[in-house]
Order: C-alpha cells, then sequence, then structure tokens
C-alpha cells in the first residue's frame, strides 16, 4: 500500500477547506432570507444542521468516485481496505468518524503502523497514492 505523506495529506485537508468554504458559501444563500424570520438561535442551529449535512453530501459523493478536486490535485485517491470504491454506507461513515474525531484522528496517524487516520481504520477505508 503507497500511503500519502501526512504533509501531502495536510496540504489536501487545507485545500479541501477552500473548496468546502465555497460549496458553504454558495448553499447558504437560500437561508439569508430565512434570518429576517427566525430568532437568531434557531436560525444558526438550522444553518449548522445544513451545513453540516451539504458537506456530508459533497463529501460522500466524491468519495464514492475516490477523490474530491483536493485530492485529484495532491494524487490522493480514497478507497475500502480491500481495494473497492466506498459504497454510500462506507462514504457516510468515514463522513460521521471523521467529524466526530476530527482533533484526534491526526494525532492517531502518527502512531498507526500503516499511517491511517482514526476514522480510516475505523471506517474500513484508506488513502492511497495515485503519483507514479
Amino acid at each position: 500500500m503507497n500511503t500519502p505523506t501526512l504533509p501531502r495529506r495536510f496540504a489536501c485537508l487545507a485545500y479541501e477547506a477552500m473548496l468546502l468554504a465555497a460549496v458553504l458559501f454558495v448553499g447558504a444563500i437560500p437561508f439569508v432570507a430565512l434570518a429576517q424570520f427566525l430568532p437568531h438561535e434557531l436560525f444558526r442551529l438550522l444553518v449548522q444542521i445544513y451545513w453540516l449535512l451539504l458537506a456530508g453530501g459533497y463529501f460522500t459523493l466524491f468519495w464514492r468516485h475516490g477523490q474530491t478536486l483536493a485530492m485529484k490535485t495532491w494524487h490522493i485517491r480514497v478507497e475500502s481496505a480491500s481495494g473497492a470504491p466506498l459504497d454510500s454506507g462506507q462514504a457516510v461513515k468515514r463522513y460521521l468518524l471523521a467529524c466526530l474525531l476530527f482533533p484526534v484522528t491526526w494525532f492517531w496517524a502518527f502512531f498507526d503502523q500503516d499511517r491511517l487516520f482514526l476514522h480510516d481504520r475505523l471506517a474500513g477505508t484508506r488513502l492511497i497514492s495515485t503519483l507514479l
């Protein structure tokens, strides 16, 4: 297994954050009109839930095909531990675990024998390098 280096994965994460910010910005446009009709706390909660679902949809859709745009740029691909493409269940599980374990999962990769993130280990997925 050719695992991408941690610096490459971190660079991919930084690029992914920029792309995701744009997706969430555009996705928030329908909520702008609601802001004046709802109490601030309720509006904030609804937007946060919507963004979590929108980001989940973005990642699971692209992970089922193996790569997001940032992953293509950094020559990284996600697949199941057996080497097959992710199914919807694995993609959703990977997303939820990555959200819940975000601070811990990066630290875990320093000590994992295969350099897997904790969410990849638990979801049965892995990242591979697509560089020649």
